[in-house]
């Protein structure tokens, strides 16, 4: 009877280190990568210029995608929609990696 609860006691235990082990590993985190330094300046736009071609020119440093980094400078903008104007100018964010 004590060698059977032992064993039991063993293999529970086991159980429990091997779960604990394999749950612990699947919520560890990747460290994370050293976030490169976010600036803003004001460009001028251009003729042929849309936040589409502004978006594709600066959101790959930043590790964005066109519509986020759209999304972004419409608020930082206070744009309505995706209309801007030659000659006016807008304020951009790029990254120092550019």
């Amino acid at each position: 009877m004590k060698r059977t609860f032992l064993a039991a006691a063993i293999m529970v235990m086991l159980g429990f280190g091997f779960c604990g082990g394999a749950l612990m590993n699947s919520m560890a985190k990747e460290p994370a990568a050293a976030a490169a330094a976010v600036y803003y300046t004001s460009i001028e736009i251009g003729r042929g210029d849309s936040l589409w071609s502004i978006a594709q020119e600066y959101a790959p440093a930043l590790g964005l995608s066109a519509g986020e980094y759209i999304d972004r400078l419409r608020q930082m903008n206070h744009l309505d929609g995706d209309t801007i104007h030659e000659g006016c100018y807008l304020t951009v964010m790029y990254s120092a990696a550019r």
